[in-house]
C-alpha cells in the first residue's frame, strides 16, 4: 500500500515561502516512484478540494493551476521518492489544508482528485500577518 506524508506547513506571513514536502513509501516490486502523476491539492474550510499542480509521469512536465502558476513550483526527487512544493509570494488566500497526491494515469484532467488513488493526510498551510 502506497503512502504519502506531507510535512512543511505552518505559519508565514503573506509575501512569504514555505517549502512542502511529500515523502512515499509502500511501493509493490517492480514499481517505483516514477511510475506515478504526483499532484498537490489544497482545500481551504467551506471550499471543494482544488488542483495546485501536476508533475505527469509521462514527459515530467509541471502543470499548475492559474491561482499559483509564477508563485509555485513543484519538483520531485525520485532517488528519495520525494515530491516538493516551493510556494513563494504567499497570499492569505492561499491558506488551506494541502494534500499530495499520486495516480498511476490521469485519465481526464490532473486537477480532478477523482484521478489519484493515494492520498497524503495534509499539512496546513497559514498565511496571516
Amino acid at each position: 500500500q502506497v503512502q504519502l506524508v506531507e510535512s512543511g506547513g505552518g505559519l508565514v506571513q503573506p509575501g512569504g515561502s514555505l517549502r512542502l514536502s511529500c515523502a512515499a513509501s509502500g511501493f509493490h516490486s517492480g514499481v517505483n516512484w516514477t511510475h506515478y502523476a504526483i499532484g498537490w491539492f489544497r482545500q481551504a474550510p467551506g471550499k471543494a478540494r482544488g488542483g495546485v499542480g501536476c508533475i505527469d509521469v509521462l514527459d515530467e512536465s509541471p502543470y499548475y493551476s492559474d491561482s499559483v502558476t509564477g508563485r509555485f513550483t513543484i519538483s520531485r526527487d525520485n532517488a528519495k521518492n520525494t515530491m516538493y512544493l516551493q510556494m513563494n509570494s504567499l497570499k492569505p488566500e492561499d491558506t488551506a489544508v494541502y494534500y499530495c497526491a499520486a495516480a498511476s494515469t490521469i485519465a481526464t484532467t490532473w486537477a480532478a482528485p477523482s484521478e489519484y488513488e493515494y492520498w497524503g493526510q495534509g499539512t496546513q498551510v497559514t498565511v496571516s500577518s
